[in-house]
């Protein structure tokens, strides 16, 4: 059966399909198409899928520009890699894509056929091996694309109440966080929902952990994450934060409507402010021996309790 066509959004520039051979510098292509980091600007004439500009944010939202020490800050192309976060990049239509960096046999793997006028450098294993972090397993495929459009909670909070919304409180890690949005996409979340100044930005670090999951999770930055709590309260979701200390067990504690589930970052936990904007700390009841999970475990095991309560009901 014949691969159907990707719905690869491409930035206007000369298409480029060369082998690379050992020696040659890789990410040089003429045209527009540049090294990346060479230009901030390089292909800045507007991103996929037409969404509005219209300000949804409440008040709790991001400020239009990114903002002072947010995680959005940087607009600068990020470059993804291996076959899940590549190929779920490519068939997002609201992705804008410039550039891949591929071997033959990576280019293969893919589920689809990538149009003519797109971009594509090939190259040897070990020369994708410099384009990304150490070590990183890259499977054959790189892709230089457009930061994901802001999500705005508002738009969340007037979707499907009976799917859950994750909500992290300064859980910096990049692979915890990609982690956390792959389960959500398997647990059908609506949303995850992080405070700009305490998250990692997008990036293939996260992409590879979320293993396709960042193209499908919306993926909320807010200013101020006890603002965004309240804002979901008064939009009718029970806020439930999960807390080794607490008295309830996460099954005890889940209601029958909207959930919101709150985490904190691995040792730390939740900060007070924010569980004083939960209306219920639950626990999940694991064995004395061990004294926590890692929050991308707990994460998961909440997502399939509150599932697994709807299934019930």
């Amino acid at each position: 059966m014949p691969k159907v066509a990707l719905p690869v959004n491409g930035v206007a520039g000369m298409s480029v399909r060369r082998i690379v051979t050992k020696g040659q510098q890789v990410g040089r292509t003429g045209g527009r198409h540049d090294a990346p980091g060479d230009s901030a600007d390089d292909g800045a004439g507007g991103r996929g899928g037409g969404k509005s500009t219209r300000n949804l944010r409440g008040r709790a939202g991001r400020v239009a520009s990114g903002g002072r020490g947010t995680g959005r800050s940087n607009k600068a192309p990020v470059r993804l890699w291996g076959h899940h976060a590549v190929e779920a990049a490519l068939k997002n239509p609201d992705r804008m894509h410039r550039k891949l960096w591929a071997t033959r046999e990576g280019i293969a793997t893919l589920d689809g056929e990538l149009p003519e006028s797109f971009t594509v450098e090939y190259c040897q294993p070990a020369d994708l091996g410099r384009l990304v972090a150490r070590d990183a397993p890259h499977q054959g495929l790189v892709l230089e694309c457009e930061p994901l459009e802001d999500v705005w909670l508002g738009d969340v909070l007037n979707g499907d109440s009976s799917r859950p919304i994750i909500v992290l409180d300064q859980v910096t890690d990049p692979h915890n966080v990609g982690a956390i949005l792959r389960s959500a996409a398997a647990f059908n979340a609506v949303a995850v929902v992080t405070q700009d100044r305490h998250s990692p930005p997008e990036s293939g670090v996260v992409a590879k952990s979320a293993s396709g999951a960042l193209e499908i999770v919306p993926w909320v930055r807010v200013v101020n994450l006890a603002r965004a709590l309240e804002e979901m309260a008064e939009a009718g979701y029970w806020r439930i934060g999960l807390a080794g200390g607490a008295d309830l067990t996460l099954a005890s504690a889940l209601p029958a409507g909207a959930v919101a589930l709150v985490l904190g970052a691995e040792g730390e936990g939740l900060r007070q402010n924010i569980t004083q904007h939960c209306d219920a700390l639950a626990r999940l009841p694991i064995s004395e021996a061990m004294e926590s999970l890692n929050v991308s475990n707990a994460a998961a095991i909440a997502l399939y309790a509150t599932a697994s309560r709807a299934e019930a009901d």
